[in-house]
């Protein structure tokens, strides 16, 4: 029998785009020639999957897993709605969830991860459900809130079943108040910020950059209605407490 190199199974997975267990089964299969790997892997339709990813996955779904003091929630897109409604699909992203409570905001890490009940990582498993379903699916990003003393406040919009839907919502409160009080409270402003979609928590957290094209545009917008130069800085700043209304949360 042929030796299994990590060189050869690295290769398999750069040439068929199928996932790393995957790539190795398929050489001992083979008894390590490459073409006939190619071949088995074809066969099982995983090296599909490096055909599939060039392709845009905007859709998806968002999960929300929930520990004590701790909420994590991670977005995994997909090419259409039609896979929301996936079994397979709703299942990875639940335990992609599940396993960022551990790893953390890192997609990488969250990747490299172990996949419950497999042999594969995160992102092996993420190749292998490609081939299996027929559409591109990609992380795109992870969000944990941890607080010392209080609740992890949650919402989740247009959900397809429980802490999975199109639009997750995590609040942090940190009290020493009642757990059903500030469960409650919690879950209004997790719906508030999911119907608004606030770009900070308030001004200070408002990105410099956008400050900046916002302090322009005003000033432009005051310099051509006449407004005298010695008067448009304390009218930009006025006009700024008016943005920060509208954009901030608090």
């Amino acid at each position: 029998m042929a030796e299994i190199t990590a060189a050869l199974v690295k290769d398999l997975r750069e040439t068929s785009g199928a996932g790393m267990m995957d790539c190795k089964k398929a050489l001992v299969e083979s008894d390590g020639d490459m073409q006939g790997a190619i071949d088995w892997l074809r066969k099982k339709g995983l090296s599909a999957a490096a055909k599939k990813s060039g392709r845009v996955a905007s859709e998806g779904l968002v999960g929300i897993a929930l520990s004590a003091g701790k909420g994590a929630m991670v977005e995994i897109n997909a090419e259409t709605d039609f896979v929301a409604r996936n079994e397979a699909f709703q299942a990875f992203v639940e335990t992609a969830a599940k396993i960022a409570l551990t790893t953390g905001e890192d997609v990488d890490a969250l990747k490299a991860a172990p996949y419950p009940g497999s042999e594969r990582n995160v992102a092996d498993e993420l190749v292998h459900l490609v081939a299996t379903i027929g559409e591109n699916m990609t992380v795109r990003r992870a969000a944990v809130l941890e607080v010392g003393k209080g609740v992890i406040g949650h919402y989740i919009h247009n959900a397809v079943s429980e802490g999975l839907g199109k639009i997750g919502v995590l609040v942090a409160l940190e009290s020493p108040g009642k757990t059903d009080e500030l469960t409650a409270l919690g879950r209004q402003l997790a719906m508030h910020v999911a119907s608004s979609n606030p770009l900070a928590l308030d001004a200070s957290g408002v990105d410099p950059e956008i400050v900046k094209r916002e302090k322009d545009v005003l000033a432009d917008k005051f310099r051509q209605q006449g407004k005298p130069e010695a008067m448009i800085e304390k009218i930009v700043e006025s006009g700024l407490k008016t943005y920060y209304k509208e954009v901030c949360l608090l």
